[in-house]
C-alpha cells in the first residue's frame, strides 16, 4: 500500500517467528514524539555514568521539541509533502518517500537514497543512505556499507556502523545485533550489556523483553534476568503492565512477572491513557488495569486510545468511538489510525486524509 505514514510499531515477538509486528496502534510519526518516552528512564548506575552525554542530549530533546512544527505527511500524485495543522501546505510534495517529523528532523527518500529534511524543508543531510531511520534520544540508525550505526542531527557518525543489525536508541540503550546475538549499546557505542539474546525489545520502565531459547522474558539495565523466559511472546511495559503470552492466551504481569490479569484473551495490546484493546473470540474491546471489561468486545478492529479517542471498524468502515464506548465520529472510512495533535489520518474514497476530532476534513483524501 503506497502510503505515508510510518507507525510507532509495538513488536510482539512470537517463538515461531523473531520479528513479528503487531500493527496495533498508530502514534503516526508525523509530529513531535512524547518527551516522556525519549528521556532516559534507568537506574542511578547507568545514569551516573552517562550523566553528561545524557544532560546534552535531553537538552536537545527539549529545544528540538520547542521548535519543531506540528507538520503531517501528505502525498499528491505519488509525491509525499508536509501540511501544517490548518491543512495549509508548507513544504510541497517533491519526494519519492516521506516520513514524519521526530526531534525536528523527517526522512526523506530521493531515488534510491535517503536522508533528512527540517521543517523548512531544507535538505539538513543530504539523501546518501542506502538506509535510514528516524532521530530518536538525539541520534538516528543508519545503514552505511551493509552495517548499521548511528549518526547525530548534523549527520556526522557518533556511533561507527559495525552492528549486523540495531534498534534506535530508547531511554538511553539501543539494541544491536552482533553475528546472531543481541545486546545493548550506551550512547558512546560502548556495549553495556553484551550480546547473548536471540531477540530483544526496547527498555520501558527499566526493564526489555529478551528471548532466549525460544521464550521470552525481561531483563533489567544490568543484563540481569528479573522476569525468567517463559512466555511465548510479549510486549513492552506500559503504565506498569505488560501484555505475555501463555500457551494461547493473553494476560498481564506486573514487574515482578506476577500476573495480575491472568491469561484469558486471544490477543492483547499494551495499556495507553489506562486502557487496553483485548481480543475474544474474533471482536475487540477494552479492559483497565483491574482487568475489568470497561468496552465489551464489538468491534472487528481497533486502535488504542489516543487523546481520548480510539478508531474502531464496524462493518468493513471505521469510526471513533470516546472512553465510555460512544460512537463520536460515525463509522464511514475505509481505514483510520489514532488522533495525533488533534488530527487523524484516515483513509477514503481510494486516498489518505486528515480529520480533526469532529470529523471534518482538513485534508481531504490525495494519493
Amino acid at each position: 500500500m503506497r502510503m505515508m505514514m510510518k507507525f510507532t510499531n509495538y513488536l510482539r515477538i512470537s517463538s515461531k517467528n523473531n520479528l513479528l509486528i503487531s500493527l496495533l496502534v498508530n502514534v503516526v510519526i508525523l509530529s513531535t514524539i512524547n518527551i516522556g518516552y525519549a528521556q532516559t528512564n534507568i537506574t542511578s548506575k547507568f545514569n551516573s555514568v552517562n550523566q553528561d552525554i545524557k544532560t546534552k542530549i535531553k537538552a536537545e530533546l527539549l529545544k528540538s521539541k520547542s521548535m519543531s512544527a506540528k507538520l503531517y505527511r501528505i502525498t499528491q500524485n505519488g509525491k509525499y509533502g508536509f501540511i501544517d495543522q490548518t491543512g495549509q501546505v508548507v513544504i510541497p510534495a517533491q519526494f519519492d518517500l516521506a516520513w514524519g517529523f521526530v526531534d525536528g528532523l523527517a526522512q526523506i527518500k530521493v531515488g534510491d537514497k535517503y536522508g533528512y529534511i527540517d521543517t523548512t524543508g531544507k535538505r539538513v543531510i543530504a539523501p546518501k543512505y542506502r538506509l535510514s531511520f528516524a532521530f530518536k534520544n538525539g541520534l538516528a540508525l543508519v545503514v552505511i556499507d551493509y552495517k548499521y550505526g548511528f549518526i547525530n542531527s548534523s549527520g556526522k557518525v557518533v556511533v561507527q556502523p559495525r552492528f549486523d543489525g540495531a534498534l534506535a536508541f530508547v531511554n538511553g540503550l539501543a539494541a544491536v545485533q552482533v553475528d546472531d546475538k543481541w545486546g545493548y549499546i550506551d550512547f558512546t557505542g560502548k556495549i553495556v550489556i553484551k550480546p547473548q539474546f536471540e531477540a530483544v525489545l526496547h527498555f520501558y520502565d527499566g526493564l526489555a523483553a529478551v528471548q532466549v531459547d525460544g521464550k521470552w522474558g525481561y531483563i533489567n539495565v544490568y543484563g540481569q534476568v528479573v522476569i525468567p523466559p517463559k512466555f511465548e511472546s510479549t510486549l513492552r511495559f506500559s503504565q506498569g503492565l505488560a501484555a505475555v503470552q501463555v500457551s494461547d492466551k493473553y494476560g498481564y504481569i506486573n514487574q515482578s512477572g506476577k500476573f495480575v490479569i491472568n491469561p484469558q484473551f486471544n490477543d492483547a495490546w499494551e495499556f495507553i491513557e489506562g486502557l487496553a484493546a483485548v481480543q475474544v473470540g474474533q471482536k475487540w474491546g477494552f479492559v483497565n488495569a483491574n482487568g475489568e471489561m470497561i468496552i465489551p468486545p464489538q468491534y472487528d478492529k481497533v486502535t488504542a486510545f489516543f487523546q481520548g479517542l480510539a478508531a474502531v471498524k464496524v462493518n468493513d468502515k471505521y469510526g471513533f468511538i470516546d472512553i465510555t464506548g460512544k460512537m463520536v465520529i460515525a463509522p464511514r472510512f475505509d481505514l483510520a489510525f489514532g488522533f495525533v495533535n488533534d488530527l487523524a489520518l484516515v483513509y477514503a474514497r481510494g486516498g489518505a486524509g486528515y480529520i480533526d476530532k469532529e470529523g471534518k476534513y482538513i485534508w481531504n483524501p490525495t494519493n
